[in-house]
């Protein structure tokens, strides 16, 4: 057998890079909260908060069974399991998995609930491909610094504006491709007591990269146009309450802090959306005059 010695070395300075950049989320991790327990709640509705403190994980239920949407880390899965359970909901009535993006924080607990669970999972097409990679997806802009996880190697291929259905429940995806060329937001409508509410999971639209990749490479001019088309969409959307894959970034301890002192209405807010959409449009200006200033 005749081994290649370059490429057995760029594969052992890969898997050196992974194997740091593991560590050094998981260091993150522990310092914001993403492992962190949280009190599950519900939303509104038929929809309940079943994340940690850092992550988001929610959950919509129906009689039919249940749709997780975002399966936080591999080591949050027993806490996602707990609160689900805390709510008074069965974990095996979970029929339906659904995420934003595939990285280790949101993506990584989806292979083991999949198997705790036997439900199906959806993502769009760029993102079945990382999810049945374990996140080792070269064309993520944050390849090599991301931590690789469990693999999910059955994943059914959502298109853009695809309705999921469970029950009453249906669930759209808008494809917002930026933060992961997969990133998707999930828009659904939720009922209580004759209230119903446009209730938004917004993917995270922060442009970060690693090593030499750059959002502003002309052999890639998909990457700029398609992540403005995707904010220009969520800022569009109809949208009561917002929630995101990183609950600070739409003010959840904050919301919920208010709701709970007697504020009923703390969590709509109807400019939210907007709001979010316009605060990435900034970063991704900055990020793209980072890049010419550096060429």
């Amino acid at each position: 057998m005749i081994i290649d010695r370059r490429s057995e070395t760029h594969r052992q300075i890969r898997l050196i890079g992974v194997a740091l950049a593991t560590t050094l989320c998981h260091t993150a991790a522990s310092a914001s909260g993403w492992t962190t327990a949280q009190e599950p709640f519900r939303i509104h509705g038929d929809t309940y908060y079943v994340g940690t403190q850092g992550l988001s994980a929610l959950l919509t239920t129906s009689d039919a069974g249940h749709i997780l949407i975002d399966a936080s880390m591999a080591e949050n899965v027993q806490l996602i399991q707990d609160s689900i359970r805390k709510l008074g909901f069965r974990v095996e009535d979970v029929r339906i998995i659904l995420t934003a993006h595939a990285h280790f924080d949101h993506a990584g607990g989806i292979a083991a609930m999949a198997r705790a669970t036997g439900a199906e999972v959806f993502a769009s097409e760029a993102s079945r491909k990382a999810l049945r990679l374990g996140g080792d997806d070269a064309n993520d802009p944050q390849h090599g610094s991301a931590a690789v996880f469990a693999a999910v190697p059955e994943v059914s291929q959502l298109v853009d504006g695809q309705q999921v259905l469970l029950a009453a429940h249906t669930l759209v995806a808008y494809l917002a491709p930026g933060h992961t060329p997969g990133s998707t937001t999930w828009a659904w409508r939720s009922c209580e007591n004759e209230q119903c509410l446009s209730i938004l999971y917004a993917d995270r639209l922060t442009a970060m990269a690693a090593g030499t990749c750059r959002y502003s490479d002309v052999r890639h001019p998909e990457r700029v146009s398609d992540f403005r088309t995707g904010l220009k969409r969520v800022a569009e959307l109809d949208c009561d309450i917002l929630f995101t894959p990183h609950p600070v970034a739409s003010g959840f301890a904050e919301r919920i802090e208010r709701r709970d002192a007697g504020e009923s209405s703390a969590l709509i807010d109807r400019s939210a959306c907007r709001r979010y959409a316009d605060s990435a449009s900034r970063n991704l200006d900055a990020r793209i005059a980072l890049e010419a200033a550096k060429p």
